[in-house]
């Protein structure tokens, strides 16, 4: 996660660093929840009410236990796909219709179980095809099924649902999750705002596959994580093929020699057009075929420049932009992420997904974050190294996850290093220089709170990104670099598409290295004070 200001190193946790002074990145904060009836209260909302014979008996725990977020995700169950159904209207009454098929194993016994859910309306719920219960507390909706779930049991849950998402709100932190702008929806959540907008497990210890079906009104365009089933329209041009090589001018979607593929378009009743009192809208379908944490999920919608081809080693690349945003280059965006990703994919291992890319939209807000495949960034223009942070994610944070909050620097820290060492690249200050500075212009922010158990409120404060970052570039003085970029190898091969906590990365790099470097992690990420060099 990334964010910007225009200070150098300012105080928040979503701090960014200026072209000049790239200071530490970040994100999200506490959640809020909205009101909801109180726990016990049936709300049938058109599911017809409890179905006979509703199940009584053992319940999943309702959170992850995480105490970084508490009362986040819940248990007794492993999603293995979320299937969702959106249309989206942002000008509308009801900015959110959806339906959400959720895919999970039981892996205990439930009579009934959770999901994390906030201020939206639940119309019906069916489990396996049969009505099911609902009750609603906080940010809780507790669904009971017609008959228990046997331990390994596969389960489909069908949700329908609608309303008007609401931004989390953080103090410090401004808005994050369903962000307004002025022609759509830029959608951010970490930590856990993927519930604002989806019925979910929402904590990162329980990835699973996604498949986006997206309806929004004629005109505008909507992106996703993974692949689209027919390449996206573009504001202003044709669509492209993943493969295709990108021409025309900027700002386009595509150029000579690529056919057009249109999208599925139907009419829905509505704001009127042309005094037919219909509204034509556009369908697009994404899927996403790896493993992916909650608060990577996003769909942004509105008007955007897009390109499409592939990488030197054959990655589909898709690139989208708000043409109004000033002094951002599509071309020259497209061509950056092209190039950060062959690069990582030397240093850190294969990339790790099926396409690479970037969106940069209108939104007013002062953070990037690394959704999985396409990294979202607000309107504070295009920054290379911030973007070579938010690839670097791909492989630490989205396909290597975290396990619990507590090890956020195992994603923060890792994705410093990768911009540090993209600056290095591009003729900015070196690895090394980076390091220096922190270290001897470092205060309390930084020695202070150890990176590898900062606190909730420091988990995106400046340790964990500069500190976290420091510690690598001082394993790799430690343990040289060929075996350092042979630990980061071996790890983004080993937790490919899984998760893993900063134990099993110490017990890597000792196994790896061949030293025993359990009092040097002690040093950089558990103790306060400056640790020797």
């Amino acid at each position: 996660m990334a964010g910007y200001s225009p200070s150098p190193r300012p105080r928040g946790s979503r701090a960014v660093r200026g072209a000049a002074g790239l200071a530490a990145l970040a994100v999200a904060g506490s959640l809020t929840a909205a009101c909801q009836p109180p726990l016990g209260d049936d709300d049938p909302g058109g599911s017809g009410g409890p179905p006979k014979g509703a199940a009584t008996g053992p319940a999943g725990p309702t959170t992850a236990g995480d105490d970084y977020v508490p009362g986040d995700g819940n248990g007794g169950y492993d999603v293995q796909h979320y299937g969702l159904k959106l249309t989206i209207t942002p000008d509308g009454p009801t900015q959110l219709d959806g339906t959400a098929t959720i895919t999970a194993t039981a892996t205990e016994r439930l009579a009934r179980f959770n999901l994390d859910l906030t201020g939206l309306d639940v119309a019906s719920i069916k489990v396996d095809g049969a009505a099911a219960r609902q009750q609603r507390a906080g940010k809780e909706l507790e669904v009971t099924p017609a008959q228990p779930l046997k331990k390994g049991t596969k389960f489909t849950t069908v949700i329908k649902y609608s309303g008007n998402p609401e931004p989390v709100s953080d103090p410090v932190l401004g808005r994050y999750g369903w962000i307004r702008t002025s022609d759509g929806v830029f959608i951010a959540c970490q930590p856990s705002g993927a519930h604002t907008w989806f019925p979910s497990n929402d904590h990162p210890s329980d990835k699973a596959t996604f498949d986006f079906e997206i309806t929004v009104p004629q005109g505008l365009t909507a992106i996703a994580n993974g692949e689209p089933e027919t390449p996206p329209e573009g504001t202003g041009g044709t669509p492209t093929l993943p493969g295709t090589p990108p021409t025309g001018g900027p700002g386009t979607g595509g150029g000579p020699g690529v056919e057009p593929v249109a999208q599925h378009r139907h009419t829905l009743p509505g704001a009127t057009l042309a005094g037919r009192g219909k509204r034509a809208m556009t369908t697009s379908k994404w899927r996403v075929k790896n493993p992916m944490a909650t608060y990577l999920a996003t769909v942004d919608v509105g008007r955007f420049g897009v390109r499409s081809s592939k990488t030197a080693s054959g990655i589909p690349n898709i690139t989208a932009v708000d043409p109004t945003l000033p002094g951002v280059d599509l071309d020259q965006f497209h061509k950056l992420n092209a190039d950060i990703t062959e690069e990582w994919s030397r240093l850190f291992g294969p990339y790790p997904f099926s396409s690479t890319g970037g969106l940069i939209d209108n939104a007013d807000v002062g953070f990037a974050l690394e959704t999985q495949t396409r990294p979202v960034y607000g309107a504070f223009g295009l920054q290379p190294t911030i973007v070579a942070h938010e690839l670097a994610h791909q492989w630490f944070g989205d396909s290597v996850s975290l396990t619990r909050w507590q090890d956020i620097w195992l994603n923060e820290g890792f994705a410093t290093y990768a911009e540090w060492l993209w600056d290095e690249k591009t003729g900015g200050e070196t690895v090394q220089r980076h390091f220096d500075e922190a270290y001897e212009v470092g205060g309390r922010e930084l020695w202070d709170v150890p990176p590898g158990n900062p606190g909730r409120k420091q988990m995106f404060g400046r340790s964990v990104y500069d500190r976290g970052g420091m510690t690598l570039v001082a394993l790799r003085g430690r343990v040289g670099e060929d075996v350092f970029y042979k630990i980061l190898q071996e790890w983004t091969k080993e937790r490919a598409h899984s998760s893993g906590t900063t134990e099993q990365f110490v017990a890597l790099a000792n196994k790896v290295s061949g030293k025993k470097l359990d009092a040097f992690f002690d040093d950089w990420l558990y103790q306060k004070g400056r640790p020797a060099k």
